[in-house]
């Protein structure tokens, strides 16, 4: 992606034929149902009137449609919205600051409330590497488009692993960052308190370098890391192949043991945050035109007492703290990102949503920056989860495995 844009910007690389690159893939890709909007005369349009400027110039992007861009429908996944943005999202406004160019809107599980990738109103998103198997969720079709080669960057969210468990599934790389460091304005709320919004990238470099331009992320020094494997017996009920990928993925480095929060405390205090909040962010909305399991997950999350939310809250630092004293012997803990490969379309959303966000909502929770990074399994690809206290150090590790291989 640096490479991109520095050709952009000494004029080895054309912005109007990287556009349509871009779109020529997107529409041979279409089947995968990646992009809801395709903004061609718009990209066009900024493509032929790009100054040749910026850290991002010329790069093609895609946007989670739950993120606001003027002029572009805002419809969330859902039959039950048909807005236009009004105004870009704080997070767009830096893209196209930095020479970006927005070529449309990418795949969404409705109102970013699933992790499966299934429910939308335009139906679900196919995974590039098996389209009868799911992309992930929630941040499904930036995963697939940057899977399937059509732009090398895309925004997504993250509440409990939307951004990392569709990179997962998808073979690509999502990097969800510490909390608050990319805004959230103007990005449909799913949890305030555990939304995040993050980036997929082909590369943990190429995502580390869309940080220091999106974020002012510092620089990151690789070295070799002290990395640490939880003992929590929770993070390891892998499916064979997923194992099979784990082990592989570990061999060559050094590793010691960390236990991790107790897995069960952790999860139901993040559930029990994550509830209230989307209730209360969709009281007053017509609810009958949603997706069947939103509406379903709506109403479960709405038998949270108030209480047991303020006991969740207070819970939160107590983990939050016991995760940072983990960091003071180790530069990361590694974690499968997901426990098995793709599941096919046909799943129930019932049965595989624990095989999904098993491993990934411990640092929403936290608030670390966390990233997932794409390892082989069988034909299909899993991810290796790097957890670390900070985005530099997140960014650093994540860099350094992907130089090993």
């Amino acid at each position: 992606m640096e490479e991109i844009a520095a050709g952009v910007r000494d004029g080895a690389l054309d912005p109007v034929q990287l556009v349509e690159d871009a779109l020529a893939r997107a529409a041979d890709t279409a089947d995968l149902n990646a992009i809801v909007h395709l903004d061609v005369d718009g990209a066009r349009k900024a493509a032929a009137a790009h100054a040749r400027t910026g850290a991002l110039a010329g790069v093609p992007v895609l946007v989670k449609e739950i993120i606001e861009v003027e002029g572009l429908p805002y419809r969330c996944g859902s039959a039950s919205m048909d807005e236009i943005g009004q105004q870009d999202a704080e997070v767009v406004r830096r893209l196209r600051a930095a020479g970006a160019i927005v070529i449309g809107l990418s795949h969404t599980h409705e109102f970013a409330y699933g992790c499966t990738g299934t429910s939308n109103r335009v139906g679900p998103c196919r995974n590039p590497h098996d389209p009868s198997r799911m992309t992930g969720g929630s941040s499904s079709g930036s995963a697939a488009a940057v899977a399937a080669g059509v732009v090398p960057l895309a925004l997504g969210t993250d509440t409990a692993g939307s951004v990392r468990i569709p990179a997962a599934l998808c073979g690509v790389v999502g990097f969800k960052p510490s909390y608050d460091t990319l805004p959230t304005d103007r990005v449909f709320p799913l949890s305030q308190s555990l939304d995040h919004v993050g980036v997929l990238t082909r590369t943990a470099a190429d995502a580390a370098y869309a940080l220091s331009v999106l974020a002012g992320m510092g620089s990151v020094t690789t070295r070799r890391p002290r990395l640490g494997v939880p003992t929590n017996p929770e993070y390891l009920q892998l499916s064979p192949e997923a194992r099979s990928a784990w082990t592989a993925a570990l061999e060559g480095l050094d590793t010691l043991d960390v236990r991790l929060p107790d897995w069960s405390h952790s999860f139901s205090t993040a559930a029990n945050i994550q509830g209230p909040e989307a209730v209360a962010n969709h009281r007053g909305r017509s609810q009958d035109r949603y997706q069947p399991d939103v509406r379903q997950r709506l109403i479960e999350a709405a038998q949270v007492k108030p209480a047991d939310y303020r006991r969740a809250q207070e819970d939160a630092a107590s983990i939050t703290a016991e995760l940072d004293a983990v960091f003071q012997h180790v530069d990361a803990v590694l974690t499968p990102t997901v426990l098995t490969t793709a599941p096919p379309l046909t799943a129930a959303d019932v049965d595989v949503r624990r095989q999904l966000l098993n491993n990934t909502r411990l640092a929403n929770l936290t608030r670390h920056a966390a990233v997932s990074l794409p390892i082989p399994a069988d034909g299909l690809p899993v991810g290796l989860q790097v957890i670390a206290a900070s985005n530099e150090q997140a960014a650093a590790v994540a860099c350094w495995i992907e130089a090993q291989r």
